[in-house]
């Protein structure tokens, strides 16, 4: 049987890192970072570790909203294609920073977009 997504990254010890980067470059980007003004961003990382964790195909422990409720507030402050594509951008060079196979990196790439439409309110 083949190693999941979640087991080829690492495992919940690689997504927490993985995401604790990620959030650090998005506070970083002046394209993002107002989305994330009013964030308690220890709880933010949290929840994003737990629902990556179950997304890339760990154990499910993410008792957070679905994607489209999640994101329903950042709609009227422009939301949109671009921001999501940022997402994916800057995860992916976490991704490769922390050595991961391109492969796995597209698959995250993947199930982000998966996503967009809900993200997005489409």
């Amino acid at each position: 049987m083949s190693k999941s997504l979640y087991e080829r990254l690492g495992g919940s010890d690689t997504v927490k890192i993985a995401v604790d980067k990620f959030y650090d470059r998005m506070l970083n980007d002046d394209r993002v970072s107002s989305f994330f003004s009013r964030t308690d961003m220890d709880r933010q990382r949290r929840r994003q570790q737990s629902f990556l964790i179950f997304a890339f195909g760990g154990p499910n422990n993410y008792d957070g909203q679905d994607m489209r409720k999640a994101h329903e507030k950042m709609w009227d402050k422009g939301l949109s294609d671009e921001h999501v594509d940022i997402v994916i951008e800057h995860l992916g060079a976490v991704l490769t920073e922390l050595g991961v196979a391109p492969a796995d990196i597209q698959e995250v790439a993947n199930i982000a977009n998966s996503v967009r439409d809900d993200v997005l309110g489409r």
